[in-house]
């Protein structure tokens, strides 16, 4: 099933619980070193399928390899060549930041002088020098994540699942957070499995998958995926009264979608330059002036809520 390219690959993977089907008939091609984003809203299956992908959850049916083992037949081996890092941060608080990574790489590695090595390293390449002898308890949540991440990758997997790493942390952690899992793709050929709910994160990936209600509905590169998915058209508007303007448009019936971003509104109709002439129209009866009113391209956002609203 899995040649040398592939990371991750399924075929009709579905999980069921009793009569409710959390993840149905998924079909995913990971290649090697790739960052793939998964995206979708809680309770769409993301947790299900990467607990099935780590040889935890078995599959109701269904066949999928990581790493180029089965995940049915082949669970054990999955873990060896596998990190993950999960959205919580689950490592032993009473422990300092080098007995955590101490903990982890015995863990991952029999031979203690590589334990070690790989310990060593690892706190070197991710800053951790100041505060080695610190408990975990007492680090900021950018570095409590810096050290999950730090222990899912401490001995050098082949493949990392990152169940929403960055959330609840800071913007400039997250982007540190991000610039390091750029270089462990970029310099290790790590590939990274992410689900996150930053549609910035989502951008920022070679491959993107939307997951709901337990079905995939787009999988592609974040261009091609804009491009096939929103088949209407984006107009932005600034204006004198953005909650009488969305309130107006909202209820005109002569928009596909309206939703407000910041001090702007991005509107959806299926045709720019007849929609700006309708928002034009509806701003005037409306009594709203406007500052600016101008076609833009659809970020992966609006591609989320437009997948949303459809289905």
């Amino acid at each position: 099933m899995n040649n040398n390219q592939t990371a991750i690959e399924t075929h009709h993977l579905t999980r069921k619980f009793g009569e409710v089907i959390a993840v149905a008939d998924l079909d995913l091609n990971i290649a090697r070193g790739e960052i793939f984003g998964f995206l979708g809203p809680n309770g769409a299956g993301k947790s299900t399928t990467i607990r099935m992908l780590c040889g935890i959850l078995r599959p109701t049916s269904g066949s999928g390899s990581v790493g180029g083992y089965d995940i049915i037949k082949q669970p054990e081996q999955i873990k060896s060549v596998i990190g993950y890092m999960s959205q919580s941060f689950g490592l032993y608080s009473d422990l300092t930041v080098e007995e955590n990574l101490a903990f982890y790489s015995r863990v991952y590695l029999r031979d203690w002088r590589q334990a070690k090595q790989k310990r060593e390293a690892i706190i070197e390449t991710m800053g951790f020098g100041q505060y080695r002898n610190q408990l975990s308890a007492r680090l900021s949540g950018g570095w409590k994540q810096r050290l999950a991440l730090a222990c899912a990758v401490v001995h050098e997997p082949q493949i990392l699942f990152l169940d929403e790493p960055t959330a609840g942390i800071d913007p400039v952690s997250r982007r540190i957070l991000w610039d390091i899992l750029y270089e462990l793709s970029r310099s290790k050929g790590i590939t990274l499995f992410v689900t996150t709910h930053y549609m910035e994160e989502a951008e920022r990936c070679h491959k993107i998958g939307f997951i709901w209600r337990g079905r995939l509905v787009a999988c592609d590169s974040p261009d091609n995926v804009k491009s096939r998915i929103m088949t209407d058209e984006l107009l932005n508007l600034k204006c004198s009264d953005i909650h009488a303007a969305f309130e107006t448009l909202s209820k005109s019936g002569k928009v596909v979608d309206v939703n407000i971003y910041g001090d702007e509104l991005h509107i959806v109709v299926p045709n720019v330059r007849e929609g700006a002439e309708t928002v034009r129209g509806l701003m005037a009866e409306a009594r709203v002036e406007i500052y600016l009113l101008e076609p833009i391209a659809a970020s992966i956002e609006d591609v989320f809520v437009s997948l949303s609203r459809k289905n």
